[in-house]
């Protein structure tokens, strides 16, 4: 898959998991991109990276979203994540006490499923990082079965509810 098609299965899951946000009337800021639109010092914390969405949780707060495009490799039942980007996301969680999350999704799940995990799980559960043989890039091999998955009728209680059971 060239970097074209990565960016754009990436910008098609942020849309589904925008539809998903506004069927379900949830709040929610999408955060722009573009490096341009962040302070210096912002900059220099994200290192460029920044999650997606800021979903609004009343009489909660909020959480960040890092929307993903994955699909599972079949072979060890794991989904891969950016082990760089998560180191990142990792610093920028404890230095500002932000809540991030991945919600990851496929076409083969038709986008009505979307995999939900924090990103602290993400990190303990990565712990053995791999180095992927086609990008040579680092990545955590996170087992299915550290996402909370959220089907297309599902609401975001649904995620709640799991996080205590």
């Amino acid at each position: 898959m060239t970097i074209n098609e990565n960016i754009d299965k990436g910008r098609t899951s942020e849309s589904k998991f925008k539809e998903w946000l506004d069927k379900h009337n949830i709040p929610y800021l999408y955060i722009h991109q573009e490096i341009e639109t962040f302070s210096r010092a912002l900059k220099e914390n994200l290192s460029g990276k920044r999650p997606d969405f800021m979903v609004l949780i009343p009489n909660f707060g909020f959480i960040f979203v890092d929307v993903k495009y994955r699909k599972i490799s079949k072979e060890y039942n794991t989904y891969p994540m950016d082990g760089e980007e998560a180191k990142r996301y990792s610093s920028l969680q404890r230095k500002f006490n932000m809540n991030i999350w991945y919600a990851i999704s496929n076409e083969e799940f038709g986008f009505k499923t979307w995999l939900w995990c924090p990103l602290s799980k993400v990190m303990e559960s990565g712990v053995t990082s791999k180095i992927s043989s086609k990008s040579g890039e680092v990545f955590l091999p996170i087992p299915a079965d550290k996402f909370i998955q959220i089907a297309d009728s599902d609401s975001l209680e649904r995620l709640f509810s799991k996080l205590f059971s």
